[in-house]
């Protein structure tokens, strides 16, 4: 694999180890400065004991790749905002206590039929200048239904630093929004909030007032609106008012990437563009040209979809992959892909733990290095197959690529992808280059009807295609458990044996048979592990407790009727049961005892009775039982005391703080999320 042996790719993959460990072990500014001007110096020296010898010595290598390791640390702490002394996020003491905030909007999330999610930025907090991103959830209203980004607004209301997921192997999104930067949520009211006149007229601003014209102008032509979200999605990167049925179609389909302007939709720009320079004369003067206007039309098309992470990183992406294509002489394609990545990750490093980079690179990086090997399968002579034969083998690259990493993320495959793919692609060529075409001229204030129609019936046909794919829900493989050391042994194996078909020796026999075995080792250790394992769970259920009980990979579940209704729907249940690849082999009404691990548990609900003999090591409350804490505590002196989120706040609050004063530990799971004791 010769893109082992280019020094980039030692250097990038130190790089990003750098990342990962700042990432996880989170070293302090100052100390991470310290170790850096240490290895700076280390390499400075022993490049000149090297240059002095004329030999490049080992010693050097070493100092080389620890020093491009810190500068990944580096770069992640730097960019870490919570770093920053003028962070709101230190001036916030108490989550129940109200703050005045001003702050501008930079950019519109995706909502719901109540609430409109924004990222601001702030400017003040509580009269003090401060900075840092926070996410505002504002509800609809008509008076604020068509705030403007860049618009400056006030707030009074609660800002709640992001927590933990309350229920286990749960999607972290505060987790995800720390990795952006966004420390805090902030709810408000339409009471609370002030809409000031003073506008921050900067890029962000005239991005999104060119995109609601162009929505505007295709909504005057009568543009029909599913299919306008659909190319408000494709061409314009905003997903905000996507219907939840569109997206499942997408989904089952295997082509939900198609809604995210990702790097598909700029290599499909990147060739329309190319296409359209090819009358350009191939002379120094003519490649000069022909870049400058693909540079220039790449980075047009990221302001016109709202410079969005996922945008940004793609549009840089193939700008030096243009520029990688016009320099061919002396560029190879694997150096202008590390290229690109390292300096993505230099500037932006928390890009590292985006879904939507792993997947765009990963994809990317098995089609150049696979795809050619599976096309060179079968050559045919038709150009009309041997087009669709390249469609398929791309395809074909970019799921090897991309599907350990997609099932490791989402648990579920579209066996249809390939089928989707091979008759959505040429649709999607065709709707790229008319897309653009229209947002231009509507832009202008210019649409010709043929022009929009043709747009609008390509939108028509392409819903109706995923449709008709996504109708085969059975084809659609759900629930897929894997870990982190099964997904490293799964590309290890892709890897291994692609490595070995290319040409095939001794050696990496021997190593794809390795690659086999571990794969094998790590799915019969993780299912030893799940089946040894006993495991009793309060979850954080709202209104309706839920308990379960796992032995091995088997679960019962104890709720109220109207939980045991909704198992199957049941979203944090779900997660559960997939992450630990159990199945549930009974449902039960809620005991008021329980025996798990020596220890006794006993439930009291909303009528309060209970026995005064028991002595349990654990008490369970819910439904806000009324009951006299003190006295229990003292007839049964439990050990623990658990509080689920079907009571009411204040009854929590009183009993947190009886338990505080009898110094008995007290767990609401609305606050420190569910329980587990196994």
């Amino acid at each position: 694999m010769k893109i082992l042996q280019f020094p980039l790719t030692r250097v990038t993959t130190w790089f990003v180890l750098g990342i990962i460990f700042s990432y996880f072990f989170n070293p302090s500014p100052s100390t991470t400065l310290v170790i850096s001007g240490l290895l700076l110096l280390s390499f400075v020296t022993t490049l000149y004991l090297s240059k002095k010898d004329y030999i490049q010595k080992i010693y050097f290598g070493v100092a080389t790749y620890l020093l491009f390791f810190q500068i990944g640390s580096t770069s992640l702490v730097i960019h870490n905002e919570f770093h920053y002394k003028d962070n709101y996020i230190h001036l916030l003491k108490k989550d129940t206590d109200n703050h005045y905030v001003e702050l501008v909007l930079r950019e519109k999330l995706k909502g719901s039929a109540k609430i409109d999610k924004y990222i601001g930025l702030v400017k003040r907090l509580d009269n003090k200048v401060c900075s840092g991103k926070v996410l505002v959830i504002i509800p609809k209203d008509q008076n604020n239904s068509k705030i403007e980004i860049g618009s400056n607004i006030q707030i009074n209301g609660h800002i709640i630093p992001n927590k933990k997921s309350l229920n286990p192997y749960q999607f972290e999104y505060g987790t995800y929004l720390n990795n952006k930067s966004i420390f805090a949520q902030i709810y408000t009211t339409s009471n609370s909030i002030k809409i000031s006149d003073k506008i921050d007229k900067n890029i962000w601003y005239y991005s999104d007032r060119i995109r609601n014209k162009i929505v505007t102008n295709l909504q005057k032509s009568k543009f029909k609106e599913e299919e306008l979200q659909v190319v408000n999605a494709l061409i314009l990167g905003q997903q905000q008012n996507i219907s939840k049925e569109i997206l499942k179609d997408y989904q089952y389909a295997g082509a939900i990437h198609i809604l995210s302007v990702s790097g598909l939709h700029v290599g499909f720009i990147l060739l329309f563009i190319m296409l359209l320079l090819k009358p350009l004369p191939k002379n120094k003067l003519g490649n000069s040209i022909r870049l400058l206007i693909i540079i220039i039309s790449l980075w047009g098309f990221a302001i016109l979809a709202g410079l969005s992470p996922s945008v940004v990183r793609s549009v840089t992406m193939f700008s030096f992959i243009a520029v990688g294509m016009y320099l061919k002489k002396s560029t190879n394609i694997f150096h202008t892909l590390l290229v690109s990545m390292f300096l993505i990750l230099f500037f932006q490093p928390s890009f590292l733990f985006d879904v939507g980079f792993q997947l765009s690179y990963l994809s990317l990086f098995f089609i150049l290095w696979l795809q050619p090997l599976i096309a060179n399968l079968w050559m045919p002579k038709n150009k009309i197959i041997n087009y669709f034969w390249e469609i398929l083998t791309v395809s074909f690259a970019a799921q090897i690529g991309a599907f350990p990493l997609s099932i490791y993320y989402f648990h579920q495959f579209p066996g249809l992808f390939f089928i989707t793919n091979l008759i959505v692609i040429p649709i999607l060529i065709l709707i790229m280059g008319l897309g653009v075409l229209v947002m231009i001229m509507a832009a202008f204030n210019y649409i010709p009807m043929i022009t929009l129609k043709s747009l609008e019936f390509s939108i028509i046909i392409l819903n109706k295609i995923i449709n008709w794919v996504g109708s085969f829900e059975q084809f659609v493989i759900k629930d897929i458990p894997i870990n982190w050391q099964t997904l490293f042994c799964i590309y290890l194996l892709i890897i291994s044996v692609t490595i070995l078909f290319k040409k095939p020796t001794y050696p990496k026999i021997i190593v794809a048979f390795f690659s086999l075995l571990l794969f094998q080792s790590a799915l019969l250790i993780t299912r030893w592990n799940i089946q040894k394992q006993d495991e009793w769970i309060v979850f954080n259920s709202w209104k309706n407790t839920l308990i379960t009980e796992r032995n091995g990979d088997k679960v019962t579940v104890y709720g109220s009727d109207s939980i045991r209704d909704k198992i199957a729907s049941n979203t944090a249940l779900k997660s559960y049961l997939i992450a630990n690849n159990s199945k549930v082999i009974g449902i039960k009404k809620i005991q008021n005892l329980y025996f798990s691990n020596d220890k006794k548990i006993m439930v009291i609900d909303s009528f309060g009775i209970y026995s005064k003999v028991i002595k349990p090591d654990i008490i369970i409350l819910r439904q806000s039982p009324k009951i006299n804490l003190e006295r229990l505590i003292e007839l049964n002196a439990p050990k623990l005391i658990i509080a689920d989120a079907s009571n009411y706040k204040t009854n929590i609050k009183l009993w947190k703080s009886i338990c505080n004063k009898k110094k008995i530990p007290f767990h609401a799971t609305a606050e420190k999320g569910f329980y587990s004791l196994n």
